[in-house]
């Protein structure tokens, strides 16, 4: 009964074989087949090899054989995920700052099982952004799924904020208040997952970090802001805030100097009108969250650009300056 058990799965040891053992630079021979087969206990002749070759063939394996001299090899070929490609995952998932690295190292692990032993070595070397500040939140990837759950069904949550204090500890914010959203969409900026929901309480449109969410729960109500959220434009709204930092969204114009041009439109867009000033300089509107972010970001360009209008702004960006300037010379 067991000889029979093991027959029955000689196609799937034969797959596990090929695939972590063979790429476009390792082969394996029918004899070495064979013999790997007899490990796991399952007895073999060449004959039922070929037949096994052509029925994973004809499932969809790209079972490649090469005759050198005297003897054949076999090897997979195309797969599912080229190496290039997965060496791009690896990547994205190393440098998320959203996955922690616990997570971060057992997503790889299952990327790697998708090469053979020989490729998953080249995935573990790219490996090498050793350090980086990771999210810390193990319970990311439920709330990742609750939200999309609440999004889904169109319901409200609820859910508890936190932040870090100097003790390096996870503090509630506003004593432990729980939050009451209707959410409607995740968006990853800035390396980190973000929740853009609809805040009945005041009315308008705001976004929370994922992994300093707590406790969600659904709630049995329907979502509200529909009709703000027809006229959201996401793109607009992630290009207006820097750093994730909300503030009020205003047309903000800036003179900047014609070397400078390429920073802006990097960071708003190739849609921003550029209008002529002089031969050196120009002029561009750009739709803004204006936050001490924004204002930090244009005094990190020096005198390359500057806030031409509105007053309001400008007077912000003064005040700013005196503010800093007070405090360096104290």
């Amino acid at each position: 009964m067991a000889e029979v058990k093991k027959q029955r799965l000689k196609l799937l040891y034969l797959m596990k074989i090929l695939s972590a053992e063979t790429d476009d630079e390792h082969m394996l021979t029918l004899a070495q087949i064979i013999e790997k087969l007899s490990a796991y206990g399952v007895n073999v002749e060449r004959k039922t090899l070929y037949q096994d070759f052509d029925i994973l063939r004809e499932y969809g394996f790209d079972i490649v054989s090469v005759k050198t001299q005297r003897n054949f090899y076999y090897h997979i070929g195309n797969r599912e995920f080229e190496l290039p490609e997965l060496k791009l995952l690896v990547d994205s998932v190393q440098a998320a700052k959203f996955i922690t690295q616990k997570k971060s190292n057992a997503l790889i692990r299952k990327l790697e099982s998708m090469v053979s032993k020989y490729e998953a070595q080249q995935l573990q070397r790219q490996v090498i952004i050793s350090g980086r500040v990771k999210a810390m939140n193990e319970y990311i990837y439920f709330n990742v799924d609750k939200l999309h759950e609440a999004i889904g069904k169109s319901r409200q949550i609820t859910f508890q904020y936190y932040r870090w204090n100097i003790k390096k500890e996870m503090e509630l914010r506003n004593e432990g208040k729980w939050y009451r959203v209707s959410p409607w969409s995740l968006m990853w900026d800035d390396e980190n997952y973000y929740l853009v929901g609809f805040d009945a309480e005041e009315k308008k449109i705001k976004h929370y970090r994922v992994d300093k969410m707590m406790q969600i729960e659904l709630v049995d109500k329907r979502r509200e802001g529909r009709e703000q959220f027809k006229a959201f434009n996401m793109p607009r709204y992630t290009k207006s805030l820097f750093g994730m930092f909300g503030g009020e969204e205003m047309q903000v114009t800036l003179e900047a100097e014609n070397e400078m041009v390429g920073i802006l439109i990097d960071r708003f867009g190739q849609d921003i009108p550029i209008n002529p000033v002089d031969e050196n300089h120009f002029r561009t509107i750009v739709n803004v969250a204006v936050s001490d972010q924004f204002l930090g970001w244009i005094m990190a360009l020096n005198e390359g650009v500057k806030i031409v209008a509105p007053e309001k702004v400008l007077e912000c960006m003064k005040q700013k300056i005196k503010l800093l300037n007070k405090v360096y010379e104290g």
